[in-house]
């Protein structure tokens, strides 16, 4: 029996695993981001209004100096005792700095112009790598003061904040995808189960079950699993049973009417020598009693055929077989060689003779019975493969009938039934069967049919047992 696959586990797992941490992920980014443009835009805004206050207490302070000693000088001097700023002051152009780090150059055109209106302002800029909120204000004496306010402490302090949040995400990635792997194996556990069962089932072990683990879906699910494989279980039972009755009573049947048959074909036989002495209206009654206990003697072995293949006591004898050569001696041998053409020759395989004489001569029997005037076996290799092609021109067969050409005693119609038994073509397809082959049938109505025999020839073909399936 061909192994199906089973459902793969570790892909759904899989899935289930990433969803999990890319959920658990998403979130802790969207919260992190979130945080962080909320703390940095707080903290920018502290920078901010401490800056604007500390610009204010320095506007007091060139107040209260404005008639003092030094001029501009020194209030540029106090502004530097005070740290934690640089100063830039204009007056009627002329420049004091504080300190060389920063000039009149740095400061933004923008808040230039804020302070030549007379408003206080502010404007960030970077002066070589380094980050600044310059606030600025009209101051007495015509003077124009600017202040740096160095922010780079603050721009570590978001960049420390930014790195501790991506890495408190990927950590928590980690952790969500480890969770997940253990909640995807816990959860998809019963799944396994249900799909080693399965196949299990397919495979022909009716018995398996699975275990019912408390009372949710899983449980449930387990209990109708449990619940359908007790069902099949004896339903195929007792299909197994009816099969055997009927392949008991087939067997018992035929085995039965060998006796009686046996006596009624040698009383048949000597009717049939006496034909001759006997009157003419009893010769008719005679040659068809002799018909029907020869049709009957066919019909006993076919059945005794068909129990061995249920038993599965048929078996192959492989040899070389000259195919051409077997089948003009199949047709020499019945009398169909006037009858039927045959096409090809130079093939050999490796196959049990008897068999494959059995199915040319069913196949070719059927033809001649159910054909037309011309019937042709054509001998061809494709592949690695015989082919054996039997072909008439018969009136064809109905679409809906060849699907069921090959199941015992089945006839298309009437037009078709003829004196068979109707198990000649389902004693064809199991010779094939066991030879390693296949017949397929394609038919056209009011153009006849085509029966073809595929049969490989890569290998010598064991001796073994078939059943019929």
């Amino acid at each position: 029996m061909r192994r199906r696959q089973g459902i793969a586990a570790g892909g759904l797992r899989r899935r289930l695993t990433i969803t999990f941490a890319l959920a658990v992920g998403l979130s802790a980014a969207a919260l992190g981001a979130g945080s962080y443009f909320v703390v940095r835009h707080n903290l920018l805004a502290d920078s901010v209004d401490s800056s604007v206050l500390q610009t204010r207490r320095n506007l007091d302070v060139a107040r209260e100096l404005q008639n003092a000693e030094g001029g501009t000088v020194g209030l540029v001097k106090a502004y530097q005792s005070r740290g934690g700023f640089e100063t830039v002051a204009v007056r009627h152009d002329e420049v004091f700095l504080s300190s060389g780090q920063v000039g009149l150059h740095e400061v933004p055109n923008g808040l230039i112009a804020i302070v030549r209106r007379g408003e206080l302002g502010y404007q960030r800029t970077n002066v070589a790598g380094t980050h600044y909120l310059v606030t600025g204000a009209p101051a007495p004496n015509d003077r124009e003061l600017y202040f740096f306010f160095s922010e780079d402490g603050l721009r570590h302090e978001l960049s420390v904040l930014r790195n501790i949040l991506l890495a408190g995400v990927g950590i928590l990635v980690l952790l969500a995808a480890l969770a997940g792997i253990v909640l995807a194996r816990s959860t998809l556990r019963p799944v396994g189960r249900a799909s080693a069962a399965a196949q299990s089932l397919a495979e022909g072990l009716l018995e398996t079950r699975l275990p019912v683990e408390g009372q949710d879906e899983f449980g449930a699910w387990a209990q109708s699993f449990n619940e359908m494989a007790a069902a099949l279980e004896a339903k195929i039972a007792a299909l197994s049973a009816a099969q055997a009755r009927e392949r008991r009573f087939t067997s018992d049947v035929a085995h039965e009417l060998r006796t009686p048959l046996t006596a009624l074909v040698g009383e048949a036989s000597l009717l049939g020598e006496h034909l001759d002495r006997m009157p003419a209206e009893s010769r008719r009654p005679a040659e068809l009693l002799i018909a029907d206990v020869g049709r009957l003697r066919r019909l006993v072995e076919e059945l005794m055929e068909i129990s061995r293949f249920d038993a599965g006591a048929e078996s192959v004898q492989a040899e070389e077989v000259d195919v051409a050569a077997l089948v003009a001696a199949t047709l020499r041998a019945r009398g169909w060689d006037g009858r039927v053409r045959l096409d090809g020759d130079g093939l050999t395989l490796t196959s049990d003779p008897r068999r494959l004489e059995r199915i040319v001569a069913n196949l070719v029997g059927n033809a001649l019975e159910h054909g037309a005037n011309e019937v042709s076996v054509r001998l061809a290799s494709d592949d690695g493969s015989t082919i054996v092609e039997v072909a008439d021109d018969g009136p064809g067969i109905a679409p809906e009938h060849l699907p069921h050409l090959f199941e015992r005693f089945y006839k298309a119609d009437a037009a078709r039934s003829g004196g068979g038994t109707g198990l000649g073509l389902a004693i064809a397809q199991e010779n094939a069967r066991l030879l390693g082959g296949e017949i397929h049938v394609t038919s056209e109505l009011g153009a006849g049919s085509r029966f073809t025999l595929w049969l490989p020839v890569a290998k010598p073909l064991p001796a073994r047992d078939v059943g019929v399936s």
